[in-house]
């Protein structure tokens, strides 16, 4: 069943070497924390956490604070987000010895 997991996302070159395996768990690793982030301040803060946001934080304009996430804080958080991830992703190419060289 593990085999199958890694031809999954792989089907045409398993990896069988440790480097290009720790590679890619970590970019697993990275991406699905992000999502975790990005589902938390979406779907938590715009629709979960609405009406304790709205009664428990401080307005901004005059807007309560559970509206304002709904509607631009989750874009912020996901522009947030790309910049981290592109960031973050440098740093683990470099790491792993996959930098371009120009």
């Amino acid at each position: 069943m593990r085999r199958n997991f890694v031809y999954l996302f792989s089907p045409c070159c398993p990896m069988k070497d440790a480097p290009s395996h720790s590679y890619r768990r970590a970019c697993l690793r990275l991406v699905l924390g992000l999502l975790v982030i990005w589902f938390t301040v979406s779907f938590g803060c715009g629709i979960l956490f609405r009406e304790w946001l709205d009664a428990n934080a401080p307005q901004i304009g005059s807007a309560p604070f559970g509206f304002w996430m709904a509607q631009q804080g989750a874009i912020i958080c996901f522009v947030i987000l790309l910049v981290v991830y592109a960031v973050m992703m440098n740093r683990l190419d470099a790491k792993h010895g996959y930098t371009e060289d120009q």
